[in-house]
């Protein structure tokens, strides 16, 4: 079966860093994009990023720009977002995607940024 696993997710202060990691198993990686979505509380779920199955085309939103980077180990089956210069507007659950043949999410990591 599909599982979608994220981790690296905590508390940081304003300017600073995460990495965070998606693991995945139950289906062909490879040939998969793969999503980072988030939600803040009370807001909706919102796409944050997304690379194709080689990596080779990426998109974010106008929020995260310049600043979160996705990018993938198709031999590792792990798609990660390094979040730079982080914002307390930042502040979510961070969700990782995968449409195979349907949606997949995985469980969410929190990540905080506050001083």
């Amino acid at each position: 079966q599909v599982q979608l696993v994220e981790s690296g997710g905590g508390l940081v202060q304003p300017g600073g860093s995460l990495r965070l990691s998606c693991a995945a198993s139950g289906f062909t990686f490879s040939s998969s994009a793969m999503s980072w979505y988030r939600q803040a509380p009370g807001k909706e779920r919102e796409l944050v990023a997304v690379i194709t199955s080689t990596g080779g085309t990426t998109n974010y939103a106008d929020s995260v720009k310049g600043r979160f980077t996705i990018s993938r180990d198709n031999t590792k089956n792990t798609v990660y977002l390094q979040m730079n210069s982080l914002k307390p507007e930042d502040t979510a659950v961070y969700f990782c995607k995968v449409r195979w043949l349907k949606d997949y999410w995985g469980q969410g990591t929190q990540v905080t940024v506050s001083s």
